[in-house]
């Protein structure tokens, strides 16, 4: 997709901040709408195709980590980035549980804004190529199996047990990346290097993306079958009887 067909949602209650983005943004060639609050992000969410939301956690009416959860129960699958102060660390982790995709704390440089616009837009065009290749290919989509843990790499699709398990694109792509190699052990910054295509700076969110994953394919989190920890060093997809070795669907 070309910048100009990218729309970009700001929701932050700070008029100035709000007209600063939208200028360097529109500079970059994107189509930029604004919301005071987290309700009227929603509203403009439902008339018009948001690719990517930009989100301050601390807002009247409505706030960022209430908004944040609403879309992600209403199925929107762009990615969103959270803003927040320093002093917010619980709200900027929250906002990661509720399925924000990275944060960014103020005050932030503009360069480093677009950095990450531009990363997660990248990713997230790759990921709706993939999907609509997938529904166009199911019939030889790549199957990636460890037990009961099914992930669908040309449809995007992940299920346990025969149920499906929804994902938000940025956790789809680190579990794709662990169940590639079963066995094998990624550091965070190696997952967020290869996840985010871009030098690892801040890896707290991939301790949370990880987190988020567990709670979606384990039964039980605390005593994970399939997503593990390996103290000190990262994180793997254990092999389990039936090997996650690539299968073909036929």
């Amino acid at each position: 997709m070309e910048k100009a067909t990218y729309q970009i949602l700001i929701v932050e209650d700070d008029a100035d901040i709000r007209e600063g983005i939208e200028i360097y943004l529109k500079n970059q060639g994107y189509t930029v709408f604004q919301a005071a609050d987290g309700i009227e992000g929603l509203a403009v969410i439902k008339k018009e195709t948001v690719h990517l939301a930009i989100v301050d956690v601390m807002m009247p009416r409505m706030d960022g980590i209430t908004m944040m959860m609403r879309v992600r129960e209403q199925g929107y699958e762009f990615p969103v980035i959270m803003l927040s102060a320093k002093s917010e660390e619980v709200d900027k982790i929250m906002g990661l549980n509720m399925g924000a995709d990275d944060y960014v704390t103020k005050p932030f440089t503009t360069m480093e804004l677009l950095a990450r616009v531009n990363s997660h837009l990248r990713r997230y065009s790759r990921y709706l190529e993939m999907k609509d290749a997938g529904n166009q290919k199911e019939a030889d989509a790549k199957v990636f199996t460890v037990g009961g843990l099914e992930v669908h790499e040309e449809t995007v699709e992940v299920y346990l047990d025969g149920s499906p398990v929804k994902l938000t694109p940025t956790e789809f792509k680190i579990l794709l990346l662990l169940i590639k190699s079963p066995g094998r052990v990624y550091s965070a910054e190696e997952i967020y290097e290869r996840v985010w295509n871009e030098q690892a700076i801040n890896t707290d969110t991939i301790m949370v993306h990880i987190r988020k994953i567990r709670e979606k394919i384990e039964l039980n989190p605390r005593d994970p079958k399939y997503l593990k920890v390996v103290w000190g060093v990262g994180y793997k997809i254990e092999k389990q009887g039936r090997t996650g070795t690539e299968t073909e669907k036929t």
